[in-house]
Formats: C-alpha cells, sequence, structure tokens
C-alpha cells in the first residue's frame, strides 16, 4: 500500500462557526482570524494505492459553483485536485473507487463536473462508495443542513450508475487493511476510513476532529447536527488514539497533515505533528 496526499486547496469558513460554545479569545490563538471572522482551512484529501485499485478519499469543493457561491468561501491557495494528482504521476480517470465520508459539498463537491449544460461523474472510471443512512439523510436534508448538501453534487452521482453503498457496521472491511469507522455527531453516518499501514493504524478523521485546534473536547463545531454525540465520539476516539499511538490524518487543519496525541493532565492533547511522507 503506498499514500499519498492529495491538497485540493484552502477556504475559509467562520471561527465561531468552527468552534462552536468556545470563546474567539481562546480559539484565535490557534486559528487566527482575519477582520471578517474568517478563518483558513485545508481540504486535504487521500489516494490510497494498493494493488489495481486507486481510492480516493474525498475530493475537496470542486469548481463548477457559480462565482457567487465561491464568493462566501473565498477559495484560495495554488492546489488543486488535478495538480495534486500528476504531482504523484496520477489522473483522476485513474481513480477505481471514490470514498465519500459525507456528502457536505467541500468533502464531494469535487465527485461531479459541469461539462456544457450537463453534470456528470468527474470521475469516469470510478465507484463512489457511500452507505444508504448517510444517502437518505442527505437527499432528504433538515433545514439546518440543507445549505451544506446541494443536490449537484449529489444526485448524479446515482443517476450515473456508478454509485455503491457500505453497510452502516462499525469495522466493516472496506478493503484489505481499510476498516470503517462510523461517527453520527456531525452529520448521520459519517465514515471515517482506518487504515494499517507500516504496522501503524492510521484514522482519516474527516470532520470528527477537523484540526489539531479541535482536540480539546468542548472544541465541537456549531455545524455539528449533534454536538453532544460528538462529544461523547471525540472523547471515546481519542482515548483510544492516544493509548494506541494511532496517526490521524487532518483534512481541515491548514498546517497539520498528521498528528498524534497523548495523555495530560488538561486531558487528551498533541503529541506530534508531521507530513504522511514521514511515516
Amino acid at each position: 500500500m503506498k499514500l499519498y496526499t492529495i491538497n485540493t486547496g484552502f477556504f475559509k469558513l467562520d471561527g465561531g462557526a468552527m468552534f462552536g460554545v468556545v470563546p474567539k479569545t481562546i480559539w484565535q490563538k490557534s486559528n487566527p482570524a482575519d477582520a471578517n471572522n474568517m478563518c483558513d482551512w485545508a481540504m486535504r484529501c487521500l489516494l490510497i494505492e494498493d494493488g489495481s485499485r486507486l481510492i480516493l478519499v474525498d475530493n475537496g469543493i470542486g469548481n463548477k459553483q457559480d462565482e457567487k457561491f465561491f464568493g462566501h468561501y473565498y477559495l484560495h491557495g495554488d492546489d488543486t485536485l488535478d495538480k495534486s494528482l500528476v504531482q504523484h504521476g496520477f489522473h483522476r480517470d485513474d481513480i477505481t473507487d471514490v470514498f465519500l465520508t459525507h456528502l457536505h459539498f467541500d468533502h464531494c463537491g469535487g465527485s461531479i463536473e459541469r461539462v456544457g449544460d450537463k453534470l456528470v461523474p468527474a470521475f469516469k472510471n470510478a465507484v463512489y462508495w457511500s452507505n444508504q443512512q448517510h444517502w437518505d439523510w442527505a437527499i432528504h436534508p433538515n433545514a439546518r443542513e440543507k445549505a451544506s448538501f446541494l443536490k449537484e453534487n449529489i444526485l448524479p452521482i446515482q443517476e450515473s450508475g456508478q454509485l455503491r453503498f457500505i453497510p452502516t457496521q462499525d469495522g466493516v472491511v472496506f478493503h484489505e487493511d481499510i476498516k470503517i469507522r462510523f461517527a453520527y455527531g456531525h452529520t448521520d453516518a459519517m465514515m471515517l476510513p482506518q487504515l494499517t499501514y507500516k504496522d501503524r493504524t492510521i484514522v482519516y478523521m474527516a470532520d470528527l476532529l477537523p484540526s489539531v485546534g479541535h482536540l480539546p473536547l468542548p472544541y465541537v463545531m456549531a455545524y455539528d447536527m449533534f454536538p453532544l454525540q460528538t462529544l461523547k465520539e471525540k472523547a471515546a476516539f481519542l482515548e483510544e488514539a492516544a493509548n494506541n499511538d494511532y496517526i490521524l490524518y487532518l483534512e481541515h487543519d491548514p498546517v497539520n497533515e498528521c498528528c498524534t496525541v497523548q495523555q495530560t493532565e488538561k486531558g487528551i492533547r498533541l503529541k506530534d505533528t508531521f507530513k504522511l511522507t514521514e511515516i
């Protein structure tokens, strides 16, 4: 198995929304905000090469939305999904599997591209993986989450015939050395790949832990549908991660790709940060 970091660029989100009930005077020490209270966030995906399969975990925000939409999120940086793939010697047509942790636009927007007046899969040779429970949640969204589930990102996947579902069973095997964890606090049935790699366990954190700035338990996003559930899931996971020296792969941290955690007098805190290539 070979792993590659796929950077798709940066965007901005409101700092208060990203840190929930935590005061700005505290969270801005780790994630400084601009004059509009917006903080920088990465959209860092993961490419897994194993035998004949080339698995892309999430794919960023994409480029098919209009100028007004992108104006809300201040996309910046030189990285794109295609540039990152090329840097590692790949093309989007080489992707065999697109694994979607969940269907919020910053995680699945690159799934679909606009060709003329049609919306078509951006990865024409890939199977797209979600799960039935989350899919149903996304296509019948509640009013609070509706702005994150964009039909143009989601419905064309099913219409293409390339969609498959993973059973919502914690620990289900997706591929050799890849198991799936489920989390229900951020959104219903979010999927977190857990990899065995070089005798280490790596967990792709998606939105259970957006950044190292979110390690303290109360630091839960206002975007989470069930924050108390997130609190329980974070507490249990971080305990497990600290006890077993897991590597956490961070999708949204603007600086850090990977980290480990440790027990301290103040609870579980950051141990080390490093790049994927340093494992």
